[in-house]
């Protein structure tokens, strides 16, 4: 759909970390080519993404009405990344509609909530890692732990029977992998609707005193929550709101497997909220946000973009931008200031689950290598599989030699 070429995101053949990088060099915001011939604007460093952030819902909208590109048939009606686009949710929402979907959710997410949630994330932890270690010396620690722990977690939350969690999870990989065919990401998006809807209405008929009947409750007591918007709070917090952990702990575990010194250092001075930070600045879990659209002409880090347009987020070559983390930014370094950090979002769309994020990261990670304090990775971390997307991204294997185990 494009008249004048474009570079391509994601670039063939080139991890999009090294794409992001290649393009910072060119300006802090530019204008790619995504899969379907889409073109939008990403932002690629620390001040154009924070400018962007502080922008939102009023320069930059969420809402798919606000591009045109969509609607006026330049964009394919059977384009994959439709169902992420137009999925309804709190994210596509802007204004007084984002204030009150946020409000209600944000009860759930309140300091006292999560704190509260403490004793059961490590009982999960722990759960997990005694079926760890009993499954041989080398184990794949991505389904036995760092993608079971916020499955789990976030499905308990909201009242996700067990043996839904296995579906749950491999809907949530279809939908964010840019490689998906058309057929299958519509498709999967309409099993996970359907699921959602028999999920709250089960929910009405049988309140529990998980936040999927906290939700409906509210509802019901007229607080303006339509059966579209839960169903649509649902498919973030379900969908979202496990992904970036599960991504957030295997680049943990790589980079500490990369770097001995800041383990050894984590683990001495039980510094696993540093990790944690460190590494949402090092390998950010989210290689790029869905679209934002802005409202009006506006011009980003001297970069003019029309009105119209669709604007990406990309913090993982944000974190790594050396105008703003120094020219060892690519460097994992735990003792790194956290001054301007911006790993959970800024403004008003600041991340409403980072609490219980870093919760279960910091509880995961003291717990395995206090478990486990000579793990290590079993393969070269270059031969080591990465999800297909370019929203969220993480390892899809972690191959690790477990070494002693202790209680």
């Amino acid at each position: 759909m494009t008249t004048s070429p474009l570079p391509p995101f994601p670039a063939a053949n080139e991890n999009p970390l090294d794409t992001c990088r290649r393009l910072r060099e060119i300006a802090p915001v530019v204008e790619v080519e995504f899969p379907g011939g889409v073109p939008a604007y990403l932002a690629l460093t620390h001040d154009a993404v924070r400018e962007i952030l502080a922008g939102d819902n009023r320069t930059f909208l969420r809402d798919p009405r606000h591009w045109p590109a969509l609607h006026d048939g330049s964009i394919a009606e059977d384009w994959p990344l439709r169902a992420i686009v137009e999925g309804g949710h709190l994210s596509t929402k802007d204004g007084a509609d984002h204030r009150r979907l946020r409000g209600l959710i944000g009860k759930a997410f309140t300091p006292a909530r999560v704190q509260a949630l403490e004793p059961r994330v490590r009982s999960i932890v722990e759960g997990l890692l005694d079926d760890v270690v009993s499954a041989g010396e080398v184990v794949d620690l991505v389904p036995a732990f760092t993608e079971a722990l916020p499955m789990w977690v976030i499905c308990e939350l909201f009242g996700v029977p067990a043996e839904d969690r296995p579906l749950m999870r491999e809907w949530t990989a279809t939908l964010l992998a840019h490689t998906t065919p058309p057929e299958a990401a519509f498709a999967t998006q309409n099993a996970l609707q359907a699921y959602l809807h028999e999920l709250a209405e089960s929910k009405q008929r049988a309140p529990g005193d998980d936040l999927t009947s906290g939700l409906v409750e509210a509802r019901d007591e007229g607080d303006r929550l339509t059966t579209d918007e839960l169903v649509g709070v649902l498919w973030l917090m379900l969908v979202a709101g496990h992904e970036t952990t599960v991504h957030l702990l295997g680049h943990a575990v790589v980079a500490l497997s990369q770097n001995p010194g800041q383990l050894e250092l984590a683990k001495a001075e039980d510094r696993w909220a540093d990790v944690v930070e460190e590494t949402l600045r090092y390998r950010h879990s989210v290689m790029m946000t869905s679209w934002r659209f802005t409202a009006e002409e506006v011009t980003v880090a001297g970069v003019r973009i029309p009105e119209g347009r669709a604007v990406g987020v990309a913090y993982q070559a944000s974190g790594l931008d050396p105008a703003e983390h120094g020219e060892d930014a690519d460097r994992f370094d735990i003792t790194r200031e956290r001054n301007g950090r911006i790993g959970f979002g800024h403004g008003p769309r600041y991340c409403i689950g980072a609490s219980l994020a870093r919760l279960e990261g910091r509880l995961a990670l003291a717990a395995l290598y206090r478990r486990l304090p000579d793990l290590a990775l079993a393969v070269d971390p270059d031969d080591i599989p990465y999800s297909p997307s370019f929203f969220t991204v993480g390892p899809l294997s972690l191959p690790v030699a477990l070494g002693p185990v202790r209680p």
